[in-house]
């Protein structure tokens, strides 16, 4: 896919069908979140991989936001391993986690797989729920999947602000 089909084309897909993501096309998507920049290139990110029901019956608990996917990957990232800005006011955790999902959220567009970015929910309550190590921060969920028939895009997703509105030339 070209990219800027990419771009234009994912949304956040709020039904999603029973067909699961294979095996490769997975790694591809996890590949993707591999090769994204960190800062310092600390690589302070740590994704799981929520596919069997008691694991996705815990995420149920903490957020009505699955929409059905088969798939729910977990960003977190290690809150000792990240780089302090100048002045010591900021950290790098947020935005390399950031940058991981956006990279698996757009991979999984370009493999045809929809997705939903989810921050509806309780991140405390699923860390506790899942035993996660205590140095991790969860960040997001990603829903991964294939939309149903009626998986479509909300009707506010192609309503986009000029760049008149978004964008300042200093």
């Amino acid at each position: 896919m070209d990219f800027k089909d990419v771009v234009r084309d994912r949304f956040s897909c709020k039904k999603y069908s029973d067909r699961k993501v294979d095996e490769k096309t997975l790694k591809s998507i996890l590949e993707a979140g591999r090769l994204a920049p960190t800062a310092k290139n600390l690589q302070e990110q740590h994704i799981y991989i929520a596919e069997k029901p008691e694991h996705l019956t815990i995420i149920d608990s903490v957020t009505p936001c699955r929409y059905g996917a088969p798939t729910v990957l977990i960003v977190a990232f290690d809150k000792n391993n990240v780089y302090t800005y100048p002045g010591g006011g900021r950290e790098s955790g947020i935005e390399d986690a950031s940058i991981v999902a956006t990279h698996l959220m757009l991979a999984a567009t370009d493999a045809g797989v929809d997705s939903c970015w989810v921050n509806c929910f309780y991140p405390d309550k699923l860390h506790a729920a899942l035993g996660l190590p205590e140095n991790e921060e969860i960040l997001m969920l990603l829903d991964l999947g294939y939309a149903a028939e009626e998986g479509t895009p909300l009707p506010n997703h192609f309503s986009r602000k000029p760049l008149s509105v978004t964008v300042t030339k200093l």
